[in-house]
């Protein structure tokens, strides 16, 4: 078999630290020299401790955890249509914030011309449609006692033909994936493309801020980079998994069944409303920690370096620093604090797009992920990069913390970390195949490697 990659040499790559391949199979690694971080740079703290990162204090801390833990009644504005009754049960594992074995359903359809067309949904019997959305929500409030004959419940036609599953994200340690730079995201994606001829091209996806009409951002949340804003996040799934609506989005996806008055999202005692707290949580947690035991192992230090060796942190950068306290960010309506600028931290992702051969074809609903007002705005600016050239492309898997999910890669059809890495095609294939010419036993290091991370 051929080499698929002949001509791949390394290069310095900005704002990470990382080795890279040498173009041989079993070619020693080529230490690169990445930037000397600020003088004032800090390790970020990590553990699974239900403690802050210093942002707010730990009583501030716990009462946010509190309200992304609380179960969602329909006296709160639960649904019409929903997924979920609380932000835990979808990010929990080992604790709230992180991942889970839940995932949603989203599907669509070709148009006439090719392109991708977001799904129609009937409900009601065929009555209503619901459109510009790819989510199919499992859940659904009625029929009940006050809406006995009324039946709303999603189920995939057959005209959508385009159907994946998308597993729950760990959202530890997010508050620093927000504070990193844009240009340190756009450089990752340049020289990626120069250390490899082209070969691997993240691709830097803008996005609109919700909360900041009128302003993008660089995508990094969400399997499809759909949002730059942790609080756009926030109210995005809010009302898609939950069904409640909040200042950012305040229409329901149907009003049929709904009894509650919108948006269902109002301040508390203290003027703060939900979608705050769950921002604030999540910007308080902190990163996910390795399992130092095994870090120490020799096999798994022999796997750390073939990871470099092969070229594993092309995509799966391990070393980003965020942005110096102060920086304002999210069209000026986030300043970073010191407990998250200027922070060193681990996450084995880059947080572009990629096409990896396991893409789904599912494009990003503009409406449904910004609401229809910045989706009639913003539409013509950003439909070629949303739609055109992402739909085969998902965000690189951060793996800070992949040895607590049993499940893996964007769909969770992957059930082992072989059968992850053996997956990747696309862009990784020359990487995946660097992998299968190694001898079973660097095989077998690399995997204990990434089950300290």
């Amino acid at each position: 078999m051929a080499h698929p990659f002949p001509s791949c040499r390394p290069i310095p790559l900005a704002a990470a630290a990382l080795t890279l391949a040498a173009c041989g199979v079993g070619a020693p690694s080529q230490p690169l020299n990445p930037p000397v971080p600020s003088p004032s740079a800090a390790e970020a703290p990590s553990a699974f401790d239900d403690r802050s990162n210093g942002m707010v204090d730990d009583s501030t801390h716990q009462a946010d955890q509190t309200a992304f833990d609380e179960v969602e009644e329909i006296a709160d504005g639960l649904g019409p249509l929903y997924n979920a009754q609380s932000c835990r049960e979808c990010h929990q594992n080992p604790t709230s914030g992180g991942p889970s074995q839940i995932s949603e359903l989203r599907v669509g359809h070709l148009g006439p011309d090719g392109q991708f067309r977001d799904a129609d949904i009937p409900i009601a019997r065929g009555a209503v449609v619901i459109s510009g959305r790819t989510l199919v929500n499992d859940r659904a409030i009625c029929p009940n006692a006050a809406f006995p004959d009324s039946e709303i419940q999603e189920r995939v036609p057959d005209t959508e033909t385009i159907r994946t599953t998308r597993l729950a994200l760990n959202l530890l340690g997010d508050g620093l994936v927000e504070a990193v730079a844009e240009q340190t995201l756009i450089d990752l994606a340049r020289e990626q493309r120069r250390a490899t001829g082209g070969r691997i091209h993240g691709q830097v996806l803008r996005v609109p801020i919700v909360e900041a009409p009128g302003h993008t951002g660089i995508g990094r949340f969400g399997w499809k980079d759909q949002h730059a804003s942790l609080l756009s996040f926030s109210g995005d799934a809010y009302l898609n998994e939950m069904g409640i609506t909040s200042r950012l989005f305040p229409e329901e996806v149907t009003d049929l069944c709904n009894t509650v008055a919108e948006p269902n999202n109002t301040p508390d005692s203290t003027g703060i409303e939900d979608v705050d707290r769950f921002t604030r949580f999540v910007r308080a947690t902190k990163a996910p920690a390795r399992d130092r035991e095994l870090a120490a192992s020799p096999q798994a230090m022999r796997g750390s370096a073939l990871f470099d060796s092969i070229g594993c942190p092309l995509c799966h950068v391990r070393t980003l620093t965020t942005a110096p306290a102060g920086t304002q960010i999210n069209g000026g309506t986030f300043t970073i604090p010191p407990a998250l600028g200027d922070k060193v931290f681990h996450p084995f992702g880059d947080f572009l797009l990629h096409d990896v051969g396991t893409g789904d074809g599912i494009a990003v609903a503009m409406a449904e992920h910004y609401g229809r007002k910045v989706y009639q705005v913003l539409w013509k600016e950003l439909v070629r990069d949303s739609i055109l050239h992402a739909r085969n492309k998902v965000r690189t898997a951060p793996l800070w913390g992949v040895r607590l999910r049993p499940r893996l890669m964007h769909d969770a059809a992957s059930l082992t970390l072989r059968d992850a890495i053996l997956r990747h095609g696309g862009e990784a294939g020359a990487v995946t195949y660097r992998f299968t010419k190694l001898p079973r036993s660097g095989q077998q290091a690399i995997i204990e490697f990434l089950k300290s991370l």
